[in-house]
């Protein structure tokens, strides 16, 4: 199986410790992710602003982009992009008079019509693979690691593009289950990391962030899984300024959902990209035995 693929900016540059898992995951399932041509920053954000169209022609034209590969599916893995891909999507299907205003300022591009359907790589995995095939491919299950999923705010927000409803959130649970790792189910697992906060304003990112891993930490978690770039920068690369506030936080791994399951799949260190993450990580690994066992 084929299907379009959209990385976005982070995931090729500072992320590719989530990129770079997730394609050879996918290909070891026998799914070819196949990055969209001509492919540009979604914007990251979606406009709040009602009549802010000129912030949605950069993710229009990468839907654009997968009308012209020939596909009708776009599998996004970082949660941010799917956001703000997804939501412009719903847009140019659901109100005509906009629609003809952006088709109108992309008079070069093809006419979009919202006939893509974008699909986040979790949603992606649990649909068109299924749990039962990806635990059948299990090479070095997780067992013994007590992970817990953050969702953030972009999986779950707002409801129209939401992968799942709030109250009855399963997927990372499944995935984590899945892998053979223990889930930890913690009560800060939708609050916001604070976003870019952190750089506007890091006392509050700081906190936002020490609540968290508080929470995490409390429900005796030994890693934090995540599915965005930028949550995982704020958990993870700037945990070290919280553990220097908070002196009663312990420092906690954070892992993207794709490295974890390309170990669990036995794609190895290598593909995994464990030397990007933060301080911790892989020292968590080894005391578990998994880079022995992948």
């Amino acid at each position: 199986m084929k299907i379009s693929y959209y990385p976005g900016c982070t995931l090729k540059t500072k992320a590719k410790n989530m990129d770079h898992p997730g394609v050879a995951a996918l290909k070891a399932l026998g799914v070819e992710l196949v990055e969209l041509p001509r492919w540009n920053c979604c914007g990251a954000v979606f406009s709040l602003a009602d009549d802010d169209l000129l912030h949605l022609l950069a993710p229009v034209r990468d839907l654009i982009r997968v009308v012209e590969q020939g596909d009708n599916k776009l599998v996004v893995a970082c949660s941010m992009c799917y956001s703000t891909l997804a939501r412009a999507n719903l847009l140019m299907r659901e109100n005509s008079e906009k629609r003809h205003t952006i088709n109108t300022f992309m008079e070069e591009e093809l006419d979009y019509n919202g006939e893509v359907e974008v699909v986040h790589l979790l949603s992606f995995l649990r649909d068109e693979i299924g749990w039962e095939k990806i635990r059948e491919s299990i090479k070095v299950p997780l067992r013994g690691l007590k992970i817990a999923p953050y969702y953030g705010c972009t999986l779950l927000r707002p409801q129209s593009v939401a992968i799942e409803p709030p109250e009855k959130r399963t997927l990372f649970k499944d995935l984590i289950e899945t892998i053979g790792a223990t889930v930890v189910d913690f009560p800060a697992s939708t609050d916001c990391c604070s976003s870019y906060q952190i750089l506007s304003n890091p006392d509050v990112g700081i906190e936002a962030v020490s609540k968290i891993l508080e929470s995490a930490e409390s429900w005796d978690a030994e890693a934090i899984v995540t599915s965005c770039p930028l949550c995982e920068y704020n958990l993870g690369k700037r945990q070290e300024d919280a553990l220097k506030k908070h002196d009663k936080l312990k420092e906690l791994p954070t892992f993207y959902f794709t490295q974890l399951l390309a170990l669990a799949l036995g794609l190895g260190t290598e593909v995994c990209k464990f030397e990007l993450n933060h301080n911790g990580v892989i020292q968590l690994m080894e005391s578990k035995k998994f880079l022995t066992a992948a």
